[in-house]
């Protein structure tokens, strides 16, 4: 039996997360990206030290607000910083995501006191939390399910590949194995997971991410984040760029490629981005992805034209 991409999730030609949060809550949600405090094992010598090689100081929450406020304040700020830019006179609501750093690492009870502050503002429709699978032991997963009998509860993993080589260049710190468990243990819970994805890792090419493509459709992944390979001042990635060893995708290579696992992607899988940007400061390469908005409007024009989903229709005896 095998599925086809929709022609019109809303006017786009995928399983937008706009989409879905339209259709469950009858509007759309708005992230406000907090910063619970904590740091990763990947940074403070428990695996390792520095973090991935693509993680800049700030553990890619650099757009996160700052851990020494309280999560009310931070929740406030946040909003306040976007609200000028709502439309006016149309329901919405905010997805409170803790982005910052490794956010189920540390003890239970102060993850409680974190999440259940968050959740506690009635504007906040979502918990989303970003972590690693090797930092989510049973307590915490029991946490999560007691919270989403709450509100929902989203966990957002860093796989970022499925190719074990890449996985060790880039120093992620744990197998794929690792993330085949954290996702049954979710699973088990209820507990909906969307993974992270980097378009344009070291060595990887169209061959490499659609094997990662495939491995999220056998996990049978609620939500996926596609981004692309940001080359940040002071990470790991700094030296291989000076010395011309790794290099930032051109605009058309990066479309290629996204396109590409969009159209192999389980068409129920939604899809919570298809770019990013990193900050200015730090940006190194690729220079063009610095306008996140132009970026997604040639995006959207880009598949349009080429009427994406007329490309390779996902199939499931093939995933």
């Amino acid at each position: 039996m095998s599925g086809a991409l929709k022609k019109d999730w809303d006017g786009k030609p995928y399983h937008s997360l706009d989409y879905e949060v339209k259709h469950c809550f009858g509007k759309k949600l708005y992230r406000l990206s907090l910063n619970g405090g904590m740091s990763c094992p990947n940074r403070d010598g428990t695996i390792g030290y520095g973090g991935c090689i693509f993680c800049s100081e700030g553990g890619s929450g650099d757009f996160a607000e700052e851990s020494r406020l309280s999560v009310t304040e931070q929740l406030r700020n946040a909003r306040k910083r976007i609200e000028r830019k709502l439309p006016k006179n149309i329901p919405y609501g905010y997805i409170a995501y803790f982005q910052a750093y490794t956010n189920t690492y540390g003890p239970v009870e102060y993850l409680r006191s974190l999440f259940t502050e968050a959740m506690e503002d009635e504007e906040v429709e979502v918990l989303s939390i970003a972590t690693r699978p090797d930092c989510l032991p049973e307590k915490v997963v029991a946490l999560l399910s007691e919270l989403n009998r709450k509100k929902p509860v989203w966990v957002e993993l860093g796989l970022q590949t499925a190719k074990e080589e890449t996985a060790r260049l880039i120093r992620r710190g744990y197998g794929l194995s690792c993330f085949t468990e954290a996702r049954k243990r979710l699973e088990r819970a209820g507990i909906p997971v969307i993974a992270h994805v980097i378009i344009g890792l070291p060595g990887e090419g169209k061959g490499e991410l659609l094997e990662t493509i495939d491995y999220i459709n056998r996990q049978k992944l609620e939500g996926i984040k596609l981004q692309l390979l940001h080359i940040l001042k002071e990470t790991g990635l700094t030296e291989l760029y000076e010395k011309g060893e790794v290099r930032g995708l051109s605009f058309e290579e990066y479309e290629s490629l996204l396109f590409a696992a969009l159209a192999r992607l389980r068409p129920e899988t939604v899809v919570h981005r298809i770019t990013g940007d990193g900050p200015k400061k730090l940006l190194l390469a690729p220079l063009w992805s610095g306008d996140k908005k132009q970026v997604f409007n040639r995006l959207h024009r880009d598949m349009k034209e080429q009427e994406l989903w007329q490309g390779k229709d996902y199939h499931e005896e093939e995933a």
